[in-house]
């Protein structure tokens, strides 16, 4: 049966976060036997071409899960028994598949199923049952010591309530020139957000693969009931539980070392529909939210980037053309900029090796694909704001 989760509106969120106990003011709890240290929980909805892929590489970690939970949410496809033939396998960590065939909270609602499950289990809060947790989507592989590399990062530091992973796309996948430079620009541009994400504090927990201390875990349910937020409003149940985690006083970080393969958009359309769903949720998030000190980097980032692109569609354009008309070599600032743009843009890429160079510095790649991600700003910024969220079905 499906655990009841609390829904917020946006003033509710609001007047809890005024109201709340952070983490630091709270007593600590006893120190238990944990009976799992590392607990995975898959969601999987229609993911039969990649379901097995993804628990494999949990097979094979270094450091092996001690129970894997799969939660086979609203699938038509052979999802469940592709994942009742893993947990089958002798050779695997022990697996349990559940059925939530009316789920109406989209990967929120599965994960809050999967966590249910393991404190019922278990007869106990969550930090009487498990140390770990790591989520991780069904279209995902895990680097071979993805596990060991977390539990290090967390142990290093107690107030660390999470790890997210490296994200970087899978290669060759492609079957037509077209597909070739959209997937190979994702590949890039994952590249690059894998380097940035390098740092004591990251703007989001990563979907593919996040690590979570149990203690961070239970200190959000103590708060408002459910880890996730359920609402069919919540697009990015990633970047909502990062700021909760935040506003409770945990620190959440990356690790260039915690690497997660993930699929690629194959079509443009695709590609779209992936991106608009994560800004626009972005958005819905922070206008919930407000001007806080853990939303007011990403509210100023959105705002440049629609400055961005205000630039290269009026007066970035504009100039251009000017430039063109009466000749280059009357602008030497712009051949100084033009110069930087080819340099700047290669050393970013430098560790992904020289065709990522070359790629960046021919430039016109760059740029188409910077107007694509310029359309999927401002539609997602526009969509936020004058149309509805619709409901899962």
């Amino acid at each position: 049966m499906q655990q009841t989760i609390m829904r917020e509106t946006g003033h509710d969120v609001s007047r809890l976060l005024r109201g709340r106990h952070r983490r630091d003011h709270r007593a600590p709890e006893p120190r238990r036997a944990m009976l799992y240290d590392t607990v995975v929980i898959v969601p999987a909805r229609n993911e039969q071409a990649g379901i097995l892929t993804s628990l494999n590489s949990l097979a094979g970690q270094t450091r092996r899960p001690d129970r894997i939970i799969v939660v086979v949410n609203n699938s038509t496809d052979h999802t469940e028994e592709f994942a009742r033939r893993f947990a089958a396998d002798p050779r695997t960590p022990p697996t349990d598949v559940l059925l939530m065939p009316h789920n109406a909270h989209k990967k929120a609602g599965a994960l809050n199923y999967g966590i249910a499950w393991l404190r019922r289990r278990a007869g106990g809060r969550l930090t009487d049952v498990v140390k770990h947790v790591l989520v991780m989507d069904a279209d995902t592989e895990l680097h071979p010591k993805f596990i060991e590399r977390a539990r290090n990062v967390v142990a290093a530091d107690p107030g660390i309530g999470g790890v997210s992973a490296a994200c970087l796309g899978r290669t060759g996948l492609w079957r037509t020139p077209w597909q070739r430079y959209l997937l190979g620009m994702q590949i890039i541009e994952y590249g690059r957000a894998a380097n940035a994400r390098y740092r004591s504090d990251v703007h989001t927990m990563s979907g593919a693969g996040s690590f979570y201390r149990g203690e961070a875990l239970q200190s959000v349910l103590d708060w408002r009931g459910s880890v996730f937020w359920e609402d069919h409003r919540n697009l990015v149940e990633d970047y909502e539980t990062t700021l909760t985690l935040k506003e409770c006083g945990w620190k959440v970080t990356s690790n260039q070392q915690c690497i997660a393969y993930t699929d690629l958009m194959p079509t443009l359309r695709e590609l779209l529909q992936q991106r608009q769903r994560w800004v626009r949720g972005t958005v819905d998030t922070l206008r919930s939210r407000g001007w806080t000190k853990f939303t007011w980097h990403s509210i100023a980032t959105l705002i440049l980037g629609l400055i961005g692109a205000a630039y290269i569609v009026g007066w970035g354009s504009t100039q251009l053309i000017t430039a063109a008309r009466h000749g280059f070599t009357q602008h030497p600032v712009f051949w100084l900029l033009f110069a930087f743009w080819i340099v700047y843009p290669a050393l970013r890429v430098r560790n992904m090796g020289w065709k990522a160079m070359l790629v960046e510095a021919l430039l016109i790649p760059e740029l188409v694909y910077t107007v694509v991600r310029t359309y999927w700003l401002v539609s997602s910024v526009l969509k936020s704001y004058f149309t509805r969220v619709s409901a899962w079905q």
